[in-house]
């Protein structure tokens, strides 16, 4: 079935997570390690997921979770923070995570009176929020684990 993913025109669904949904998203950061994420980051993601998500979404293609992400806000609601943003790799480059962000972007546009949005990501993934609007603001070496940077990334309303 996933060989032929990309002869595919995936209709890719948003949908709030629930409780249902860890294992299947424990799974994709797990497929994501070490390419993206640190093995330490796995346990910070289960604890986020029962005690910090505040939204949090998944993708889904044909019922099949293939993504994840969310937003937290700070600041009385004027700081929305895009968090935990993943993708399963056989759709990596396909759209997922794209529609996903504009998805969030959309919802903090349109819900809230956010006048920043902040993605703390590391340099595997910068270019992706960099894409779509996002401007790195600050560097910090080994943030998350040794190589594995943190960039600090804006997008202004």
């Amino acid at each position: 079935y996933h060989t032929f993913v990309k002869n595919i025109a995936m209709d890719i669904g948003i949908r709030p997570y629930t409780d249902v949904d860890k294992v299947a998203v424990l799974s994709l950061i797990k497929l994501n390690t070490p390419l993206y994420f640190a093995e330490s980051e796995a346990v910070d993601f289960s604890h986020y997921l029962d005690h910090e998500k505040e939204m949090y979404f998944v993708a889904c293609i044909d019922g099949e979770v293939v993504g994840c992400g969310g937003i937290n806000f700070e600041e009385n609601h004027q700081l929305a923070k895009i968090s935990w943003d993943m993708v399963h790799p056989l759709y990596h480059g396909k759209n997922v995570g794209t529609k996903l962000l504009k998805y969030r972007l959309d919802i903090i546009q349109n819900q809230f009176s956010c006048q920043k949005v902040q993605a703390r990501t590391s340099q595997q993934a910068f270019r992706f929020y960099e894409k779509n609007g996002f401007s790195l603001t600050q560097v910090t070496k080994d943030y998350w684990a040794p190589g594995f940077d943190l960039y600090d990334m804006t997008l202004m309303k």
